[in-house]
């Protein structure tokens, strides 16, 4: 087992939530979904030991992750002058691994000029072409979720292992309810909105990396 925590986080409330409307691309959080975001950063308890937050490049991530962790986050990532984020704080790193499952438009992500528009703070250098098809590796097929988890998992021990040094040992995980299934490997987890839930990691010798609920 190796020190230091993963701390799988659920977004908070989206539009596609509440109305139902699946064909609506890549939706933002409604305002009752930000104030989900904002309460979480007031109550989860490790935001001291967080060394690095992780996210889902869609919008509803995104948002969840910076209204939750703006005690936490460095605060390059926020408007200067806004009092958001804090001196030397931790990095912030978007991942197109960690998108939803499926390949509605509510699932698939925005262009990647398009969200450096809405948040020109942010380093979307992550998002190589290809990210957006839901085809091969982004596929909705099981296997290739399987798959995409499985090199997700193995990337979390690496960094767990890199930051082994730091005061600040523990990983956040911001993605969403379905995907979270298979980077959990547990098929029943089914978090609130907002919610979180943490992880040890360890090597498995069939399974690669697998993640041990605390």
């Amino acid at each position: 087992m190796i020190e230091g925590r993963i701390h799988l986080v659920r977004h908070a409330e989206s539009v596609h939530n509440v109305d139902k409307d699946f064909s609506r691309r890549d939706p933002e959080l409604t305002p009752l979904g930000c104030q989900q975001a904002e309460t979480l950063g007031r109550t989860f308890p490790y935001s001291d030991k967080l060394g690095l937050v992780i996210t889902s490049p869609l919008r509803r991530t995104i948002q969840t992750t910076l209204l939750a962790f703006t005690n936490v986050l460095d605060k390059s990532y926020y408007d200067e002058g806004s009092g958001k984020g804090i001196d030397r704080g931790a990095e912030l790193l978007l991942d197109p691994d960690l998108q939803e499952r499926s390949s509605l438009p509510c699932d698939t992500g925005s262009e990647r000029r398009a969200l450096e528009i809405v948040f020109p703070s942010l380093d979307f250098s992550t998002l190589q072409p290809g990210w957006l098809s839901k085809e091969g590796f982004y596929s909705a097929d099981d296997s290739a979720v399987s798959r995409r988890a499985g090199k997700v998992r193995g990337q979390l021990r690496e960094r767990i292992v890199a930051l082994k040094d730091s005061e600040r040992r523990d990983v956040v995980v911001v993605t969403h309810g379905v995907f979270m299934k298979y980077l959990s490997g547990d098929p029943e987890i089914d978090l609130p909105k907002a919610g979180w839930e943490s992880y040890t990691i360890k090597e498995d010798e069939e399974r690669g990396s697998v993640l041990v609920p605390v």
